[in-house]
Protein backbone atom coordinates (compact mmCIF):
# COMPACT_ATOMS: atom_id res chain seq x y z
CA UNK A 1 0.00 0.00 0.00
CA UNK A 2 2.86 2.39 0.78
CA UNK A 3 4.18 1.89 -2.78
CA UNK A 4 0.81 2.92 -4.29
CA UNK A 5 0.62 5.97 -2.00
CA UNK A 6 4.15 7.02 -3.01
CA UNK A 7 3.26 6.58 -6.70
CA UNK A 8 0.17 8.77 -6.22
CA UNK A 9 2.23 11.47 -4.47
CA UNK A 10 4.76 11.42 -7.33
CA UNK A 11 1.92 11.66 -9.88
CA UNK A 12 0.36 14.57 -7.96
CA UNK A 13 3.67 16.46 -7.85
CA UNK A 14 4.41 15.84 -11.54
CA UNK A 15 0.93 16.90 -12.73
CA UNK A 16 1.07 20.08 -10.64
CA UNK A 17 4.60 20.87 -11.89
CA UNK A 18 3.71 20.25 -15.55
CA UNK A 19 0.49 22.29 -15.25
CA UNK A 20 2.35 25.21 -13.65
CA UNK A 21 5.12 25.02 -16.26
CA UNK A 22 2.45 25.11 -19.01
CA UNK A 23 0.84 28.15 -17.36
CA UNK A 24 -2.55 26.45 -17.07
CA UNK A 25 -5.11 26.90 -14.33
CA UNK A 26 -6.96 23.85 -13.00
CA UNK A 27 -10.04 25.04 -14.92
CA UNK A 28 -8.14 25.37 -18.21
CA UNK A 29 -6.34 22.03 -17.87
CA UNK A 30 -9.64 20.36 -17.04
CA UNK A 31 -11.36 21.92 -20.05
CA UNK A 32 -8.59 20.98 -22.48
CA UNK A 33 -8.08 17.43 -21.11
CA UNK A 34 -11.81 16.83 -20.55
CA UNK A 35 -11.24 16.04 -16.87
CA UNK A 36 -13.37 17.57 -14.13
CA UNK A 37 -11.83 20.26 -11.96
CA UNK A 38 -12.75 18.23 -8.88
CA UNK A 39 -10.83 15.22 -10.20
CA UNK A 40 -7.80 17.45 -10.90
CA UNK A 41 -7.92 19.02 -7.44
CA UNK A 42 -8.05 15.52 -5.91
CA UNK A 43 -5.22 14.32 -8.14
CA UNK A 44 -2.96 17.25 -7.22
CA UNK A 45 -3.66 16.47 -3.55
CA UNK A 46 -2.63 12.82 -4.14
CA UNK A 47 -6.18 11.61 -3.69
CA UNK A 48 -8.27 9.43 -5.97
CA UNK A 49 -7.32 6.82 -8.53
CA UNK A 50 -7.11 8.23 -12.09
CA UNK A 51 -7.68 5.71 -14.87
CA UNK A 52 -5.37 5.16 -17.83
CA UNK A 53 -7.47 7.22 -20.26
CA UNK A 54 -7.35 10.20 -17.88
CA UNK A 55 -3.56 9.95 -17.59
CA UNK A 56 -3.20 9.84 -21.39
CA UNK A 57 -5.46 12.90 -21.84
CA UNK A 58 -3.53 14.84 -19.17
CA UNK A 59 -0.15 13.90 -20.67
CA UNK A 60 -1.30 14.85 -24.18
CA UNK A 61 -2.70 18.17 -22.98
CA UNK A 62 0.44 18.98 -20.98
CA UNK A 63 2.73 17.89 -23.84
CA UNK A 64 4.57 15.27 -21.78
CA UNK A 65 4.75 11.48 -21.72
CA UNK A 66 2.55 9.40 -19.44
CA UNK A 67 5.63 8.19 -17.62
CA UNK A 68 6.83 11.77 -17.12
CA UNK A 69 3.72 12.13 -14.97
CA UNK A 70 4.45 8.94 -13.07
CA UNK A 71 8.21 8.67 -12.64
CA UNK A 72 10.39 10.08 -9.92
CA UNK A 73 13.83 11.57 -10.61
CA UNK A 74 16.25 9.62 -12.81
CA UNK A 75 18.40 7.21 -10.84
CA UNK A 76 21.48 6.78 -13.00
CA UNK A 77 23.04 6.40 -16.43
CA UNK A 78 21.55 2.95 -17.18
CA UNK A 79 18.14 1.83 -16.06
CA UNK A 80 16.94 -1.77 -16.31
CA UNK A 81 13.24 -2.38 -15.72
CA UNK A 82 11.64 -5.77 -15.14
CA UNK A 83 8.05 -6.22 -16.32
CA UNK A 84 6.97 -7.58 -12.94
CA UNK A 85 8.26 -4.39 -11.27
CA UNK A 86 5.81 -2.22 -13.24
CA UNK A 87 2.10 -2.19 -12.47
CA UNK A 88 -0.26 -2.45 -15.45
CA UNK A 89 -1.83 0.90 -16.40
CA UNK A 90 -4.69 -0.87 -18.16
CA UNK A 91 -6.20 -4.26 -17.48
CA UNK A 92 -8.97 -5.78 -19.58
CA UNK A 93 -11.80 -7.95 -18.29
CA UNK A 94 -10.33 -11.06 -19.97
CA UNK A 95 -6.77 -10.61 -18.69
CA UNK A 96 -5.28 -8.25 -21.26
CA UNK A 97 -2.92 -5.60 -19.92
CA UNK A 98 -0.61 -2.74 -20.84
CA UNK A 99 2.53 -1.85 -18.87
CA UNK A 100 4.51 1.33 -19.45
CA UNK A 101 8.05 0.03 -19.00
CA UNK A 102 9.96 3.30 -19.34
CA UNK A 103 10.30 6.55 -21.23
CA UNK A 104 13.55 7.73 -22.73
CA UNK A 105 14.75 11.21 -21.82
CA UNK A 106 15.50 14.09 -24.15
CA UNK A 107 13.52 16.55 -26.25
CA UNK A 108 11.70 13.80 -28.20
CA UNK A 109 11.03 11.05 -25.63
CA UNK A 110 9.91 7.54 -26.53
CA UNK A 111 7.63 5.46 -24.33
CA UNK A 112 8.21 1.69 -24.33
CA UNK A 113 5.15 -0.46 -23.52
CA UNK A 114 4.53 -4.19 -23.09
CA UNK A 115 1.04 -5.34 -24.04
CA UNK A 116 -0.79 -8.62 -23.65
CA UNK A 117 -4.05 -8.90 -25.62
CA UNK A 118 -6.45 -11.79 -25.14
CA UNK A 119 -8.44 -12.96 -28.18
CA UNK A 120 -11.25 -10.51 -29.05
CA UNK A 121 -10.37 -8.14 -26.21
CA UNK A 122 -9.59 -4.59 -27.26
CA UNK A 123 -8.34 -1.25 -26.06
CA UNK A 124 -9.73 1.82 -27.87
CA UNK A 125 -7.49 4.91 -27.76
CA UNK A 126 -8.51 8.48 -28.40
CA UNK A 127 -6.40 10.50 -30.85
CA UNK A 128 -3.15 11.84 -29.38
CA UNK A 129 -1.60 15.25 -29.99
CA UNK A 130 -0.25 15.96 -33.48
CA UNK A 131 3.23 14.54 -34.05
CA UNK A 132 2.80 11.39 -31.93
CA UNK A 133 3.85 8.23 -33.81
CA UNK A 134 3.09 4.74 -32.48
CA UNK A 135 4.82 1.51 -33.47
CA UNK A 136 3.65 -2.00 -32.55
CA UNK A 137 5.80 -5.13 -32.89
CA UNK A 138 4.01 -8.44 -32.31
CA UNK A 139 6.30 -10.95 -30.60
CA UNK A 140 3.71 -13.76 -30.43
CA UNK A 141 0.13 -14.26 -31.55
CA UNK A 142 -1.72 -11.81 -33.72
CA UNK A 143 -3.69 -8.61 -33.35
CA UNK A 144 -5.87 -6.27 -35.33
CA UNK A 145 -4.70 -2.67 -35.38
CA UNK A 146 -7.63 -0.43 -36.29
CA UNK A 147 -6.69 3.11 -37.29
CA UNK A 148 -9.42 5.55 -38.28
CA UNK A 149 -11.83 2.65 -38.83
CA UNK A 150 -9.54 0.58 -41.12
CA UNK A 151 -8.32 -2.83 -39.89
CA UNK A 152 -4.70 -3.94 -40.25
CA UNK A 153 -3.81 -7.51 -39.19
CA UNK A 154 -0.38 -7.67 -37.51
CA UNK A 155 1.09 -11.12 -36.85
CA UNK A 156 4.09 -12.61 -35.04
CA UNK A 157 7.28 -11.01 -36.34
CA UNK A 158 5.51 -8.06 -37.97
CA UNK A 159 5.74 -4.39 -37.02
CA UNK A 160 3.33 -1.59 -37.89
CA UNK A 161 3.64 2.17 -37.41
CA UNK A 162 1.10 4.98 -37.68
CA UNK A 163 0.35 8.56 -36.70
CA UNK A 164 -1.32 8.49 -33.30
CA UNK A 165 -3.46 11.57 -33.97
CA UNK A 166 -6.33 9.41 -35.32
CA UNK A 167 -8.66 7.18 -33.28
CA UNK A 168 -7.08 3.72 -32.96
CA UNK A 169 -7.83 0.35 -31.38
CA UNK A 170 -5.67 -2.61 -30.38
CA UNK A 171 -7.59 -5.92 -30.54
CA UNK A 172 -6.38 -9.45 -29.84
CA UNK A 173 -7.04 -11.74 -32.82
CA UNK A 174 -6.82 -15.47 -33.40
CA UNK A 175 -7.06 -18.17 -30.74
CA UNK A 176 -4.00 -17.38 -28.62
CA UNK A 177 -2.78 -14.48 -26.51
CA UNK A 178 -1.00 -11.72 -28.44
CA UNK A 179 2.15 -10.21 -26.94
CA UNK A 180 3.52 -6.99 -28.37
CA UNK A 181 5.94 -4.19 -27.73
CA UNK A 182 4.60 -0.72 -28.45
CA UNK A 183 6.63 2.45 -28.68
CA UNK A 184 5.10 5.91 -28.57
CA UNK A 185 7.33 8.54 -30.16
CA UNK A 186 6.44 11.95 -28.74
CA UNK A 187 7.07 15.16 -30.65
CA UNK A 188 10.05 17.24 -29.56
CA UNK A 189 9.42 19.49 -26.57
CA UNK A 190 10.73 23.00 -26.20
CA UNK A 191 14.48 23.54 -26.27
CA UNK A 192 16.01 23.96 -22.82
CA UNK A 193 16.51 27.57 -21.70
CA UNK A 194 20.08 28.77 -22.03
Amino acid sequence: MAEAEEALRTLAHNVRTARTRAGLSLDELGRRAKVSKGALVGLEKAQGNPNFATLVRLADTLGVSVSALMEGPAEGRVRVVSADAVMPLWTGERGSEARLMLTTSGRAPVEVWRWRLQPDEEYPSHPHQAGVVETVSVTSGRMLLIVDGTEYPVETGQTATFSGDAPHVYRGAGAETCHLIMTVHLPPGPAPAV
